[in-house]
């Protein structure tokens, strides 16, 4: 899952994105709103963590633009604004939740795992080829109904895939499920993620399409 971190402040950004990271998301961190604006309008994230008090653009305006255009993804607000007034505003703005500075980097997971599920439906959607099921909320795999250890960046591939089941999902997609902005690209590490999960989830879960990319079942 890829999460949009929008956090003006330095220390803490790096702080944030690297245990996020370690958390098993991808994560793009920018330091203004309006590049945030920007951003969300070239790439859908599943979850936003957003400053109140942001240069280009602060906090609040951003996010009443975008619940002005309808866009339904779940945002968590983090500031250092601690009264009960600042939080019932920035509820009240659309923020799905509201986390103030400092915060334990547990309860963030918590919360933003929580998010998802709200924006789920307070139901668990499951994603699912043969034996094969992945929950994307828990972040867990199970096959024939046993769980299954992969790492960060094999979920990654594998949640790309089954969300795109049926269909051919090329080398530069699951390069972008996998590694936020300025991150090195390894140049097999797509190949060496989809041996590994054919280890693990079965020879034939992943179809390699030849020069188009990879599939989860027949490609349509």
């Amino acid at each position: 899952m890829r999460i949009l971190l929008v956090e003006d402040d330095p220390s803490l950004g790096e702080t944030l994105q690297a245990w996020l990271r370690l958390d098993g998301y991808t994560v793009d961190w920018l330091t203004r709103g309006d590049q945030a604006r920007t951003a969300l309008l070239a790439q859908p994230y599943q979850c936003i963590l957003l400053d109140r008090g942001l240069p280009g653009l602060d906090g609040d305006a951003l996010l009443q633009a975008l619940r002005a255009s309808q866009l339904a993804t779940p945002v968590l607000m983090i500031t250092a604004r601690d009264t009960l007034e600042d939080r019932v505003q920035g509820l009240d703005l659309g923020a799905d939740d509201y986390l103030v500075k400092p915060f334990d980097l547990e309860e963030l997971s918590a919360r933003i795992r929580a998010a998802l599920r709200r924006g789920a439906g307070n139901a668990t959607v499951l994603l699912s080829h043969g034996e094969v099921a992945l929950d994307p909320v828990a972040k867990r795999v199970t096959r024939g109904g046993e769980p299954v250890a992969l790492t960060a960046r094999e979920y990654a591939v594998a949640h790309a895939l089954l969300l795109r089941k049926g269909h051919i999902v090329g080398r530069g997609q699951l390069e972008d499920a996998l590694y936020g902005w300025g991150e090195e690209v390894e140049s097999n590490a797509i190949e060496v993620h989809i041996s590994h999960l054919r280890k693990k989830l079965g020879s034939d879960f992943i179809v390699t399409v030849r020069r188009q990319g990879y599939c989860v079942g027949a490609p349509r």
